[in-house]
């Protein structure tokens, strides 16, 4: 009897055995499918070397600016706190509601033209008809709210969804043509980077021709050294205004991502979004 219940014993701890080696080999071999630096390698390194502040005292303005280059996968920025608030996306955007318009076909192409109603508005540039491309460029707000009517509260929705846009959050059927103005969507300038990333490489839920077109009416300058794509912002819902200029520089075989948001107290800070975004760059040795 003893001896049969040692046989016994010995052969439930081979058992035993074997099932532990088995599960430690399948656990090593799963876990070395994952490299062991995969979540670095899709975050970018964050670099405080570049004195970012010194831009924004010479020029006065309260804000924060992050710069990701897409080749060394390294990032810089100023005032990592504010780089992840949200906020209002306010005319940055068109560049979502561009792709999701053409997508849908509620605008035909770059050329199509929507009619002015013949209300007069605060800048001379919006009161005339006018194709996306130049409402693109003069940030035309009615020209992008008949767009939103015409996509309606279930297609963007949808589309946000899909490109997890910011908080992803939009508003009632009632509210689709000022939810980006008013919210509730907001976002973070991280996530204007991301999405900036996803877009250059059309990792996003929309045709080749739409990507390629929305790209192409984004560009800001063109040079024979540089293509700056890009889009300002100005929130004027909340207090303080908030302004933005989000996009990316291609130079020297390389992308640059870039988001800047600021505080708007006086007319003069909207030309700060630009040339902050411009000093920052150049700080990086990109010239333009």
């Amino acid at each position: 009897m003893g001896k049969r219940f040692m046989a016994q014993n010995r052969r439930m701890a081979l058992v035993v055995t074997l099932a532990l080696g088995t599960i430690v080999f399948l656990t090593t071999t799963i876990f070395r499918t994952i490299p062991a630096n995969a979540q670095e390698v899709e975050k970018p390194t964050v670099s405080e070397k570049v004195d970012f502040d010194r831009i924004f005292n010479q020029l006065g303005i309260d804000g924060s600016i992050l710069i990701c280059d897409r080749n060394h996968k390294k990032c810089y920025e100023h005032n990592p706190t504010r780089n992840s608030q949200s906020f209002l996306p306010a005319s940055t955007f068109k560049i979502f509601n561009s792709l999701v318009a053409l997508e849908t076909g509620v605008i035909a192409n770059d050329v199509a033209v929507l009619t002015w109603d013949g209300i007069q508005r605060q800048f001379p540039s919006w009161n005339q008809d006018t194709n996306i491309r130049q409402a693109f460029k003069n940030s035309t707000v009615w020209f992008y709210q008949v767009l939103a009517r015409k996509i309606g509260h279930e297609r963007m929705a949808k589309f946000i969804q899909q490109a997890g846009y910011g908080n992803r959050q939009i508003s009632t059927p009632e509210q689709i043509d000022k939810f980006w103005l008013e919210g509730p969507i907001k976002i973070t300038p991280r996530q204007q980077i991301e999405f900036l990333q996803r877009l250059e490489r059309r990792d996003l839920p929309f045709s080749p021709r739409t990507l390629d077109l929305v790209q192409d009416i984004m560009v800001y300058e063109r040079t024979p050294d540089y293509v700056l794509r890009g889009k300002t912002g100005w929130a004027t819902s909340v207090t303080p205004n908030i302004g933005w200029f989000v996009g990316y520089l291609e130079q020297k075989n390389n992308v640059y991502f870039f988001a800047t948001n600021i505080d708007v107290r006086k007319n003069e800070d909207l030309a700060a979004r630009i040339e902050v975004t411009r000093r920052s760059l150049q700080a990086l040795g990109l010239f333009f």
